[in-house]
């Protein structure tokens, strides 16, 4: 009886037990989970910012012009064709000084490494008669300067042929140039042609210019008004603008025979065929040309 008593009642206490933690679990479940009609303050608020009260749309970003696309590297534009011929025969100075304007816009120093100022000091190219103004790079020299310009028309073209960045040395491979003047960005010789020694030997002359100029009233055309009067018919010299600064002053003529001279030699000048010549040829000049490379012919500069 007892027995069974007891087991009765923990029968019950189980039923019991359950049916508390049944509702328990629901009403937690409930209260966890909000109702749609009630909503919460933190629902609320969340609802009025981004459904109640939409923000402006933000101005759209202006479009940034696209970069022009790069055509090439530094190491693809040494091999340019315009660095190579036939290219660069007809390249003008605008063509060359897209990428190389640096060498007309850099100017010479103010002061010397040494402390010198320019201002207080004569290059040696100003102790010439024919210049004049302040110093200047040597490229500014060739191309921009007064009195380049009246007597020359010198272009990129005329000093630069080109230059082949593998190599620069003739016939180091079987496909390369053979012209090459070893190491040099420009062939000596057309330096030569304005900065080489006055062959006062060739003419019979005493000495040079500057000791037996005075001879000659320190005149050139004083001869040469009737010899050698074919001269300066190239496509980087200004004839007319020669034969007139000549007359003026003979260190236009000598400036460039003898007077700039960088070299212990002188230039073979062709020898033009000129009025009154006659047949025979001094044995100095018999092994000259007699035109001017082809390059630098007039008839040959055009297109």
């Amino acid at each position: 009886m007892n027995a069974g008593t007891e087991k009765w009642w923990i029968g019950v206490l189980a039923i019991v037990i359950a049916v508390v933690g049944g509702f328990s679990v629901h009403f937690m479940s409930n209260s966890n989970s909000a109702p749609a009609s009630e909503p919460s303050t933190a629902t609320t608020t969340t609802t009025k910012t981004t459904t109640a009260a939409p923000q402006p749309e933000a101005p759209a970003t202006p479009a940034v012009a696209a970069a022009p696309p790069i055509t090439s590297d530094y190491q693809s534009a040494r091999y340019d064709p315009i660095h190579f011929k036939p290219a660069i025969d007809q390249a003008t100075d605008a063509d060359c000084l897209k990428c190389h304007q640096e060498v007309l816009d850099t100017n010479t120093r103010d002061t010397s490494p040494a402390g010198l100022k320019k201002v207080s000091t004569l290059a040696w190219y100003q102790t010439l008669d024919t210049y004049a103004g302040e110093q200047m790079t040597f490229h500014q020299r060739h191309l921009t300067a007064p009195f380049i310009k009246k007597v020359a028309n010198m272009s990129c073209t005329t000093c630069h042929q080109g230059n082949n960045p593998r190599d620069e040395v003739s016939n180091t491979a079987a496909d390369s140039p053979t012209n090459i003047t070893m190491r040099k960005m420009v062939d000596p010789n057309t330096c030569l042609m304005c900065h080489g020694q006055f062959p006062y030997q060739n003419m019979g002359l005493p000495g040079p210019w500057h000791e037996s100029g005075v001879g000659f009233q320190n005149n050139c055309l004083l001869c040469h008004a009737a010899i050698r009067t074919n001269r300066h018919k190239v496509n980087f010299l200004n004839a007319a603008g020669i034969e007139q600064e000549g007359v003026a002053n003979s260190d236009s003529c000598y400036g460039c025979h003898g007077g700039r001279a960088w070299y212990r030699t002188s230039f073979p000048y062709p020898r033009h065929a000129w009025a009154g010549a006659g047949a025979t040829v001094p044995d100095w000049a018999k092994d000259r040309p007699t035109e001017s490379d082809l390059r630098f012919l007039i008839e040959g500069s055009k297109p």
